[in-house]
């Protein structure tokens, strides 16, 4: 009789099936999972940004007028990393003025970092779009 070592052809092809098989249900769930992650995240950056700009507005006559003024102020009312704009799959803005703000958050990359569009102003309530840029009558996270 002769001592058989290894594998067969078949054998490497069926584990290489199920492997693939394993793949093909897992890999969507974990791209939805980063999807999600990303828009919570937003959400948070967007209600970060609206506490730092009403920070900023009581120790200062206006609102800041860009993320700059709110990431190089001493101390920071942001980080430096939403401070440039982009965190996490997502593009950020903020306009100020002597009586208001408003923030907005677009995905980078739509449909692939997120599917939602998010809105702050000085009444602090984030809201959302999923057709485009969300504006203060989008609808509120809840």
């Amino acid at each position: 009789m002769k001592n058989r070592r290894g594998f067969t052809l078949v054998e490497i092809m069926i584990v290489v099936a199920i492997i693939a098989l394993l793949a093909a249900i897992a890999i969507p769930n974990l791209l939805r999972a980063r999807l999600n992650a990303n828009e919570s995240a937003a959400i948070a950056a967007m209600q970060t940004l609206s506490t730092g700009a009403q920070s900023f507005r009581s120790a200062n006559p206006t609102y800041p007028v860009g993320l700059n003024s709110l990431s190089s102020a001493t101390p920071p009312y942001i980080d430096s990393v939403l401070g440039s704009g982009a965190k996490q799959g997502y593009n950020f803005a903020l306009l100020g003025s002597t009586n208001a703000f408003t923030a907005t958050a677009s995905p980078t990359t739509p449909q692939t970092t997120g599917t939602r569009y998010f809105f702050v102003d000085e009444s602090g309530v984030v809201r959302y779009s999923t057709g485009g840029t969300a504006t203060s009558t989008s609808s509120p996270i809840e």
